[in-house]
């Protein structure tokens, strides 16, 4: 004889049940046990496993989406490049604006939106330039783009230095820095500081900076070098 295994048999024991075949007491036995557990707690088992599979579901759908979108967002992001080639800046904001709108998700979004604000600002259109980087330091999808731009936004809004504009700044600066950008954060603040004639704090968020800079081996040469002349020009690192 076959030896049949526990899991097996009960599988075995729903058939019979079906088929209406002659049980003997023990199979009968395991049989009813099987159907008032059933009875007990179908509605649990029925809508645990509906819910697991409109999760997955809803996973599958959405990595689909997603793919999609990137997709999508990358073919509208090379008709920007084309245009950029062809030095046509209204067609390139277009198309930065496009990805705004439609796949503000995609790293893509962010990314066109830090050139546009580039070729606006080039362009002498200071207020649109600003107006992309608002919307990629909000918006953006990726920790990278995100810090660029909020790194881009607050030189702008020193170098404009009005009131309002500084506090904007201030704002920005006061927010936890993106990890990995702590430096720059620290630099950034250096130069509000030093924008309004503060060179003592200018000197001391300079100075944290630089030994933070130090430590990050990921940033090229040209930012320390950067630093340094800032740093050189408020009384260089303190002995």
């Amino acid at each position: 004889r076959y030896r049949i295994e526990l899991r097996h048999k009960r599988l075995i024991l729903y058939l019979l049940a079906w088929i209406d075949m002659p049980l003997d007491l023990e199979e009968q036995e395991q049989l009813d046990q099987l159907k008032a557990f059933w009875q007990k707690y179908r509605n649990l088992i029925t809508g645990v496993v509906t819910a697991a599979l409109f999760a997955y579901a809803a996973y599958s759908g959405y990595q689909w989406w997603r793919t999609s979108q990137a997709a999508a967002a990358s073919q509208l992001y090379e008709t920007m490049i084309t245009a950029i080639g062809k030095g046509d800046k209204d067609q390139t904001l277009r198309a930065a604006d496009d990805l705004q709108k439609q796949f503000s998700g995609t790293p893509y979004a962010a990314m066109s939106s830090l050139v546009a604000a580039k070729i606006a600002s080039d362009a002498g259109d200071s207020a649109k330039a600003m107006d992309y980087l608002r919307w990629a330091s909000k918006n953006s999808s990726d920790q990278g783009y995100l810090a660029l731009a909020k790194l881009r936004l607050t030189a702008q809004l020193i170098e404009l230095g009005t009131e309002k504009d500084f506090a904007e700044a201030d704002a920005i600066l006061k927010e936890k820095p993106v990890a990995g950008f702590e430096a720059l954060w620290l630099e950034r603040r250096g130069d509000w500081y030093l924008a309004q004639k503060n060179t003592a704090d200018a000197r001391k968020s300079y100075e944290a900076a630089w030994k933070q800079l130090n430590d990050a081996k990921e940033f090229p040469e040209e930012a320390r070098r950067l630093l340094k002349v800032k740093l050189d020009a408020v009384g260089g690192v303190a002995q």
